[in-house]
This record gives structure tokens, sequence and C-alpha cells, in this order.
């Protein structure tokens, strides 16, 4: 098999383009390629997903155990395994990288392949390549790929420093080309599931990097026997032998969800039946809902256009539907949604304003403490802090004094600064988004209360 990590000596080097053209380009050979991303972000999974035509899978040194991140990586692993570092290698939060992308490198023994920005640069690229292997002895730097080359006089040069003074090998050399670009937003990359191109892009992408980075060479510097598999945990605390049916909106406003926590919502007994917020008019016949993240701000007008959806939703809310929201659900379930000067109508089950600005409200990790208001039945296991992860350009404004939370938020933002987690009849709406990992039960723990809601309804 094959493993590898995508890395670089800083964000913004070209590594998530070059990864999804190696997706796109070694998938294209009839090689089955499972992508991984380190990190929560949504977005680059989702371009990695269509590339390679299977699910990727985020692998989070910050949120995840040990041992989960192992166990993981091992069970989806296939022919050739891509991991798609976030920031530089060594960046992370911790002062002793315990959180870094080096830091996965070496949980999971992974030969990193160095995409450098290349660009104003010749004899400075031997300095930067013999600072990332000194500074850390146990990191294998397998080779490099050049991006942003100037032309083919470029490239020779910076391929003589590197033969010159380094043992590094060039794997790819690729050089400015536009259509290496993909549109960017305020969270990032463009949503795939936005861009009708994508498909089309993609190829473009691949086909690029295929003529321009020796994929054998590759496959060769990365060949590595498969890594054992520790024991998983069974977060399944609640057993449930009758499927339910949840509603989950997937479209273009709505997009971001992880694909364990899918696979954890099915293992507990959930049927997920996809509805399109933009383009159906009524809810399809279901138990329950779950509303993920998204750019609903994006698409307000078409979302308000759709009033017989939101005053189903809405109905379904008030009539106590169990209803789980994360970030822009939690967007478009409020009253009114203010963007560039407009002002929309939303659902209007929750009766708060919801205003976007310019810069982030609440960015980066979050911890979470459980209060007593949560609707969901808890585990058989004691209560732990809840690791978490937000990214929300918005405010959630003018509600009631009398709003119940779920959660009181001991580091991060959450909807005012010191709660999130909105609790209303059955509905649960957050600007945290959580994953069904570690001592976080949220899948198995909402699917069991859909049961709790549905029994006692027949009583």
């Amino acid at each position: 098999m094959n493993r590898m990590l995508i890395s670089a000596a800083h964000k913004s080097s070209g590594k998530t383009t070059v990864s999804i053209g190696l997706c796109a380009a070694l998938s294209a050979r009839g090689l089955s390629v499972q992508p991984y991303k380190k990190g929560p972000d949504y977005i680059d999974p989702m371009w990695l997903s269509q590339a390679c035509g299977r699910d990727c899978r985020n692998l989070d040194l910050y949120l995840m155990e040990r041992d989960d991140i192992v166990s993981t990586f091992v069970h989806h692993s296939s022919d050739i395994n891509l991991v798609e570092g976030n920031k530089g290698l060594y960046d992370g939060l911790a002062l002793d990288g315990s959180n870094s992308n080096a830091a996965l490198a070496k949980l999971l023994d992974l030969p990193v392949v160095l995409v450098i920005d290349a660009r104003g640069m010749t004899r400075g690229i031997a300095p930067l390549i013999l600072g990332y292997q000194a500074f850390d002895k146990d990191i294998q730097v397998a080779g490099v790929i050049l991006n942003n080359l100037g032309g083919s006089r470029h490239e020779s040069k910076l391929r003589e420093v590197i033969e010159h003074y380094t043992d590094v090998p060039v794997i790819g050399a690729i050089q400015h080309d536009e259509k290496l670009t993909i549109v960017e937003r305020h969270l990032g990359l463009m949503p795939s599931n936005e861009s009708g191109e994508a498909i089309k892009r993609i190829r473009e992408i691949g086909s690029i990097v295929n003529s321009q980075v020796d994929l054998d060479k590759l496959l060769t510097l990365s060949a590595k026997d498969p890594l054992p598999a520790p024991a998983k945990a069974d977060i399944s605390a609640f057993p449930s032998p009758e499927k339910l049916k949840i509603g989950i909106a997937r479209d273009r406003a709505f997009g971001f969800y992880y694909a364990d926590d899918l696979d954890a919502l099915t293992a507990a007994g959930a049927e997920l039946i996809p509805f399109d917020t933009l383009g159906e008019g009524h809810l399809p016949d279901v138990d329950a809902l779950y509303i993920g993240g998204g750019f609903p701000e994006m698409f307000a007008r078409d979302l308000e256009a759709n009033t017989s959806l939101r005053a189903e939703i809405r109905q379904a809310i008030i009539s106590g539907m169990p209803v789980y929201a994360e970030c822009g659900g939690l967007m478009y379930l409020s009253r009114t949604l203010s963007y560039q000067g407009q002002s929309y109508e939303m659902v209007g089950a929750i009766q708060g304003d919801v205003v976007m600005h310019s810069k982030p409200v609440g960015r980066g990790y979050v911890h979470l403490a459980e209060n007593l208001e949560h609707p969901w039945p808890r585990p058989n296991v004691p209560a732990k802090e809840i690791r978490a992860h937000e990214f929300h350009y918005s405010s959630l404004e003018n509600l009631p004094s009398d709003t119940k939370f779920a959660f009181r938020v001991t580091r991060g933002h959450g909807i005012d600064g010191r709660h999130d987690g909105l609790v209303l009849h059955n509905l649960l709406a957050s600007y945290t988004h959580l994953r069904t990992i570690g001592s976080c039960y949220w899948a198995t723990r909402f699917v069991a209360f859909v049961r709790r809601v549905k029994q006692e309804s027949e009583h």
C-alpha cells in the first residue's frame, strides 16, 4: 500500500490544489485513492471526495484520541492513502508540536511530500528544505513538489540547486497556471457542491498535475507496510433495532457534514433522507431533521423564496419534531438573515435575527460543558468536556431573555460568548460543529432522542 502526507512550508502554498490533482490523476489510473484531511475543515474534503469518488475522512489531533485517529485511518485505508495537511508542516496550536502536521506524520508513519511555492526563489530553496529536514529527524521528507514556477528556466535552476545541496528528490514541478485557481471565499475554497463545473475543474487539475508530477516516483517513495489497527472503542451507546427516518439538508446551501457522523447516524439506526432547501417545496416523510453547515447567506434569496418549505419546517419544529441544526442550519432556522445590506425572511422557528459580519465572530476550537437543559439522552459514561469547532461570520441577535441553552462555552464564542446550543421544543441549534468521536456521542444520542420522542407520541 501507499500512504503520504501532502504538506507545505506555510499555508497558501497550493497543497490543496496539488492534493486534488494527485487524487484525480491517481484515480484516473484506476487506482483506489482514500483521501484524508488534517483538522476540522469541511470544504477541502468535499473537493478531495469528488476527486477520488470516496468520502474524505478528517483526522484531528486536537479533537480525537490517538487511537481514534489510527483506527479511522486503518479502517478506511485503500491502495493509496493521501492525507492533506493544514497550514505548514510544523504548524499547530501546541508549542511542542503535539498537534502539528508533523505529529500526524509520525503517528501514522507518513512520508511527507512538501509542496513549495517557489515564486521568486532560486538558491534560497536549499536552506528551506534542509531546515525542514533538520528540525525533526523523525520526519521523513520523501520529496518535494515545486509549485507556481515561472517557466522551464526557473525549474532547471531549482532542480540544480536542490540536487546539489540536498538529498531530497523533486517529485514534480508545476508551472504557474490560472487553471489551477479555485474560486476562494471567506471560509476558504468554494465548496464543490456549489460549483456546477467542479468535476470539469477537477479533471483539468488532475490532467495538469499528471503531466508535471512523476506519479511513479511518488508511488515508489510512499510505499509502506500497512499499519496495525488498535482496538476501537464502541461508541454506539444506545442500541437501535428500529430504523428511523432523518431528513438531511444536502444542496448548494447546506453541505458541511463529516462522513464519520453520517456513518454513526446510520449505525445508530437512522435512514438518512436527503432534501433540497432550494428546490423542494415540501419536507419528506421523516421522523426528524438534520440541517448542517454551509453558506445560506449566499442563497438567502432562494431560501426565502421557498415559502412552503420554510413554513413546513417551522410547523414541524413547533409541533415537536426533533431537529438538530449546526451553524448554517441555525442561521436558516432564524427569523431573518441580514447580508450585504439586505434582510431575508428565514424559517422563523428561532426568535432571533442573524447578521453577517466582515470578520469572523467565532473561529477555531471550542470547549463546551453540557447544561441540564440539554434534551438528548445521556450515555452511561462520565460527563466530559466536549471539544468541537466553530467558524462563523454571523451573530444571532435579539434573542428572548428566557432562551434556553444546552451548552456553556468555556473556550470559544458560540452564540453569545457564554452559551451555545439553543433549545426550543425538540430543536437543538448550535454554532458549534460537533463530531462523533472521543467522548462526544452526539449522533447516537440524537437518534436515541428521536426514538424516544417518536415512542412518546405513539402512546
